[in-house]
């Protein structure tokens, strides 16, 4: 029996091109502007980003130096940060100051209408008929809890937050260690074995499947090729 949902964003509810080619891009183009406007509000998160351990790969001696001097501008802060912003993106780096960062550019961009959160047409009818048989849906992903509610808080299908009981992300751990969903099972108060996990991604699965969640790999457009080998039951679409 499935007491619990646990779903994932990215390739199961949201399109990969939705975050590839709509999100990550929206940062990218706003990065500078929203550093410039909310410089001193946005101090804890950068240092946050500067002191984490990914970052450390991608920071250069001479942006280091930049942003520990005194005598920097703001504006060489800036870009220099912006650099170090860059790089983590092109590597798909998921730590969790970068995804705060994120989600705090995301803001703007649906206040102003320009971010549609993006789901799927079989997702929505779907998660009503679990909430309606009195099955609790939660949220884990690598984007912030304040990024997955304002995707789904600004949907073409309208406001989808009260279908859901809870959301987390990597502040919990990583979605591809087994401790993680440990933790997930201890706070919703369900047992693994009665936790239904929805995820593209194979190592997720292969993660919560290792503490005895039940896991169900969704196949979507631009999801990556499963090996032949692969146990999991698939789906396509939500109807199923």
């Amino acid at each position: 029996d499935v007491k619990a949902l646990l779903l994932d964003i990215e390739g199961t509810t949201t399109s990969i091109s939705f975050v590839v080619d709509e999100l990550f891009p929206f940062v990218r183009r706003e990065l500078r502007p929203f550093l410039h406007k909310n410089w001193d509000s946005s101090q804890s998160v950068i240092q946050d980003l500067l002191q984490d351990q990914a970052s450390q790969e991608y920071l250069t001696d001479s942006d280091k130096n930049i942003i520990s001097s005194e005598d920097g501008t703001v504006e060489e802060r800036i870009e220099a940060i912006s650099r170090l912003i860059y790089k983590l993106m092109d590597a798909d780096k998921k730590t969790t100051p970068l995804k705060r960062l994120q989600g705090d550019i995301f803001v703007e961009g649906y206040s102003r209408g320009e971010l549609i959160g993006h789901i799927y047409d079989d997702v929505k009818e779907a998660l009503e008929r679990f909430k309606n048989a009195n099955v609790p849906i939660y949220i884990y992903s690598s984007g912030s809890i304040a990024a997955q509610k304002l995707l789904f808080g600004h949907t073409k299908e309208g406001n989808l937050l009260p279908i859901f009981s809870g959301h987390f992300d990597t502040t919990i751990g990583l979605k591809v260690e087994r401790e993680s969903y440990l933790k997930i099972s201890k706070e919703i108060g369900v047992p693994p074995e009665q936790i239904l996990f929805v995820t593209d991604a194979l190592q997720e699965a292969e993660a919560a499947s290792k503490v005895g969640i039940k896991v169900v790999l969704s196949v979507r457009p631009g999801t990556k090729p499963l090996p032949q080998d692969c146990a999991f039951e698939r789906v396509d679409n939500f109807s199923n």
